[in-house]
């Protein structure tokens, strides 16, 4: 399995930003996948997950302004209504035979 996410770049806050991550390999349309995020000298956190492929589960702080979905191998993060506290690296995230896959990471700033 191989993850391969993009769409990070520097945005003003309140605007948004798309985030793909496209999945290579054995990856079937009900593996939960997820998105993290980092922050420098902070732990990773989960931003978003979509368990099953169906049900989406969202952190507290992204809750009715971020959007994840699935489109086949390519998962999305639509990230509305950004804030400085939004910028991190983020990460696609699965799990697949008893492993756990990670992505390359895509850094998102958001201007303030």
């Amino acid at each position: 399995v191989q993850l391969q996410a993009s769409g990070g770049g520097l945005v003003q806050a309140g605007g948004s930003l798309r985030l793909s991550c496209l999945a290579s390999g054995n990856i079937g349309s009900r593996d939960s996948m997820s998105w993290y995020r980092q922050i420098p000298g902070r732990q990773r956190e989960l931003v978003a997950r979509l368990q099953l492929g169906v049900k989406a589960i969202y952190a507290d702080s992204v809750r009715a302004r971020f959007v994840i979905s699935r489109d086949e191998n390519t998962l999305y993060l639509q990230m509305n209504s950004l804030e400085a506290e939004d910028t991190a690296v983020y990460y696609c995230q699965t799990n697949k035979y008893g492993r756990t896959y990670w992505g390359q990471g895509t850094l998102v700033t958001v201007s303030s």
